[in-house]
């Protein structure tokens, strides 16, 4: 990765934190007496901002709250998470390190709320590592459109080819490399699909220890 800008994701890719947002919704839903399969409901939101992705619990499911009462409750359990025991990647704070030693710019896009990014980077000291932090709630869209990562390139300066995006979940890597960004997939064992992204990726990591 030779690139002088870049715009890190961070569920799945810098913090180890898909294992919670894997089980927060079913068991949202379970708590509400809805046991059916959502295996491929779970896969269409996973790169929606929270927003999007608690309008279509509430319409698929017809639940009585609100999508912004849906939205609070998940974010308060994953406060608590993000707060507490939510780890760094092994390797990912020496990365960082590296790529700022090397003078690359380095900036975060998430499909999380700003509250909870701030809570956790913070807590894992390297909140100060990147110029800014962006949430795809600035734009309204999730990652399975352009939008939040051109914001982004906009704000560094940069056109997409000079920008390396590192993602671990396919659907946002797919949109990073047709968006014309050079594409780095983050291995994530429960992002899924990690077959169809290595075939479009333009670079992967498998531990960031070895990258």
């Amino acid at each position: 990765m030779d690139k002088k800008y870049c715009i890190m994701d961070m569920d799945g890719t810098l913090v180890d934190s898909m294992r919670y947002w894997d089980r927060l919704s079913p068991e949202y839903l379970i708590s509400r007496g809805i046991n059916e399969d959502t295996d491929e409901l779970m896969e269409r939101i996973k790169t929606m901002t929270m927003p999007e992705a608690c309008a279509v619990l509430k319409q698929t499911f017809d639940l009585p709250e609100t999508p912004q009462e849906i939205a609070d409750e998940l974010g308060e359990v994953m406060r608590g998470h993000y707060e507490k025991d939510i780890p760094l990647k092994e390797g990912v704070r020496e990365y960082l390190e590296k790529l700022r030693s090397e003078g690359v710019t380095l900036c975060v896009v998430t499909s999380t709320a700003p509250p909870l990014v701030k809570v956790c980077l913070e807590r894992l000291g390297i909140w100060n590592l990147f110029s800014f932090i962006m949430s795809c709630e600035e734009v309204g869209r999730g990652k399975d459109y352009p939008d939040a990562f051109l914001e982004a390139a906009r704000r560094l300066g940069a056109r997409p080819d000079e920008i390396a995006v590192f993602e671990d979940a396919f659907t946002a890597v797919r949109t990073a490399k047709e968006a014309g960004f050079y594409a780095v997939a983050v291995y994530e064992p429960f992002s899924g699909k990690w077959e169809e992204t290595l075939e479009i990726a333009d670079e992967v990591i498998l531990d960031w220890r070895e990258a």
